[in-house]
């Protein structure tokens, strides 16, 4: 490098077209040149990275396609065939001989001579409805007053002894009195699955928010003069949004397995849901075809509760900002 100088200076060129000043713009020095950051894009890029996720993203669409937008587009009478005794308990091939191929009778038909597939999806309209209300009245409830719970001492003294009481009566036993005391409906079952189960969701939001409270950025808040209502609003549930995504996968797939077990066992819905359904092909069990009467809303159950189980565990997962690293 000198030697190229010395030779440029031999020739005659003068330094000041050797060098050029560059401007300095502090406002351009402060730029962070880094990717910008949008917490919601990395969440969905995050989760559809994995194969398996997009999968159970279609099956929970198509579930749901089935469910509330399948209903609407037939006409459904369960009665409709009641006095033809020769419709009633027919398997795929019998049914669709007798009454032509139709997406309606490719499960055959039941002991009322209605079709099979038709009634499994209008079961799981009932059964997911009930488990999405239970789930957004628990979890609102819980997250709310969780919230709170763990941020004052006064509630978290008065708290920990309703929870200490009330945990300890076993939970089926207390939606089974509930029912039998108010009758088996909708409602009463939501009051049911409602009245003490948003208590389990408050105690482990207050456990989360007890772990993030004494962190410095509360603590400053709180000198500040920051109200808790504020603070547990702005600076602890918004960094919570995994774990209650997370919360949310196991709450919605475990009321519909309170839904089928109340059921089964003769308290729970008298409408026709996926657990009424179960309990009803029960007893044909002894007739030909029984097989799709009773599997085919075990199996429906069974796949709605694992799709949504696991759509919302993997959502958990990519709502935490460390795995967007």
């Amino acid at each position: 490098m000198k030697s190229e100088l010395t030779n440029l200076r031999e020739l005659g060129v003068p330094e000041e077209e050797l060098f050029s000043f560059v401007e300095h713009s502090d406002v351009e020095a402060e730029k962070i040149t880094a990717p910008r950051y949008s917490y919601w894009q990395s969440v969905f890029r995050v989760f559809f990275k994995k194969k398996i996720n997009i999968i159970m993203l279609g099956l929970l669409l198509l579930i749901i396609l089935f469910a509330y937008v399948y209903p609407t587009l037939i006409v459904y009478d369960r009665y409709a065939n009641i006095t033809d005794s020769t419709t009633k308990h027919l398997l795929p091939a019998a049914a669709i001989e007798k009454f032509g191929f139709s997406l309606s009778w490719i499960l055959g038909s039941g002991g009322s001579g209605e079709p099979t597939f038709d009634t499994v999806w209008v079961g799981s309209q009932i059964s997911i409805s009930l488990a999405l209300m239970c789930a957004v009245i628990n979890l609102t409830i819980g997250i709310l007053l969780g919230a709170v719970w763990g941020f004052s001492k006064k509630v978290d003294v008065f708290m920990m002894e309703v929870y200490n009481t009330i945990a300890n009566i076993p939970y089926v036993l207390l939606i089974s009195v509930v029912v039998m005391v108010l009758t088996a409906s909708f409602w009463s079952l939501v009051f049911a699955l409602t009245v003490t189960g948003w208590l389990g969701v408050a105690y482990f939001i207050r456990t989360q928010v007890i772990i993030i409270r004494d962190r410095e950025y509360n603590l400053a808040s709180r000198c500040l003069g920051t109200s808790i209502g504020r603070i547990a609003m702005r600076n602890i549930l918004p960094f919570m949004t995994s774990v209650i995504v997370t919360l949310a996968a196991t709450e919605i797939p475990s009321y519909i397995s309170y839904e089928v077990f109340l059921a089964y066992i003769g308290i729970g819905l008298k409408d026709m849901s996926l657990g009424r359904l179960i309990y009803e092909a029960e007893p044909a069990m002894v007739t030909n075809g029984w097989q799709f009467e009773f599997w085919s809303p075990v199996v429906v159950a069974s796949i709605v509760a694992v799709v949504l189980y696991v759509v919302g565990q993997n959502l958990g997962d990519a709502s935490d900002p460390r795995t967007h690293m």
